[in-house]
């Protein structure tokens, strides 16, 4: 199964990252994929809290859910759409991804269970709760070209029993957009990527921001695929573009059938005082 991985530099105008968002799907289809995969906040990232705000909209008001859709339908492939900033009612936003399938449908929406809230050696300081609203539930989408997908988005992947809730619900492949700093990313996003592949036996998909950002920030890029051994099927550097990846989701049966995880894991009684 040929995928492709568009990595980003999203910036504060809504627009002109559609518009980019559409090439990629254009470029994906040319390039002979059955689904894109894209990273979080593909439809803008703005560190300024007050304009973040006022760029967003309602999901149904949203114009780069509603370009990549179109897009979707146009070039008749599956993609999923990282992540875009969503307002929600109340006072903070959604952190949301969506799987759109060749007819330019929705299949699936998740919002961002875990949010990032540190202060970094660096000096940098993030705080999404701050904007953002945290999601509650888990979610699988059957029938995709990479099979049962799972979803996930960036701080997720620091959460094992999450991707284990996945891999119990028979995910073949976990989607983790993302747009991650450069030092946490240096220090620890293959590393993590590969042990939440090896974990689950599954396909691991992670589309990231990369390079420097309209809004001042940076972020690492390294968007890769790890096969369900844990072997890097693709990687690309600190630069934004597209690559392809072929997922041989025989690998799936061939690794769990290496190392059964799946049946022989147990219910762990708690700890005792």
């Amino acid at each position: 199964m040929r995928i492709a991985l568009y990595q980003a530099q999203s910036g504060i105008d809504p627009a002109a990252n559609a518009a980019r968002l559409v090439k990629a799907v254009e470029d994906a289809k040319a390039g002979g994929a059955a689904m894109l995969f894209t990273p979080e906040m593909s439809g803008m990232l703005d560190r300024n809290r007050e304009r973040a705000w006022e760029t967003a909209r309602p999901e149904e008001e949203d114009v780069v859910l509603a370009a990549v859709r179109d897009a979707a339908a146009k070039a008749g492939i599956w993609v999923h759409l990282g992540s875009v900033a969503l307002k929600v009612g109340g006072d903070k936003l959604a952190n949301r991804g969506f799987v759109i399938d060749g007819s330019g449908g929705i299949r699936a929406r998740y919002d961002k269970i875990h949010l990032f809230d540190v202060d970094l050696p660096t000096g940098e300081s993030w705080r999404e709760s701050a904007m953002y609203r945290a999601g509650e539930g888990a979610a699988i989408v059957p029938g995709t070209p990479v099979g049962k997908l799972g979803l996930t988005i960036c701080y997720d992947l620091r959460f094992p029993e999450l991707f284990q809730r996945l891999s119990d619900a028979g995910a073949d492949t976990i989607a983790v957009p993302a747009a991650f700093t450069v030092p946490t990313g240096k220090a620890h996003w293959q590393v993590l990527l590969r042990a939440r592949a090896i974990e689950a036996e599954a396909f691991v998909v992670a589309a990231a921001q990369a390079g420097h950002h309209e809004d001042g920030r940076d972020t690492y890029g390294h968007s890769l695929v790890a096969d369900p051994w844990g072997e890097l099927v693709v990687e690309m550097g600190g630069e934004p573009g597209l690559a392809f990846a072929e997922l041989n989701m025989a690998r799936i049966a061939d690794v769990r059938a290496r190392i059964p995880v799946h049946q022989h894991r147990r219910a762990i009684a708690p700890l005792s005082d």
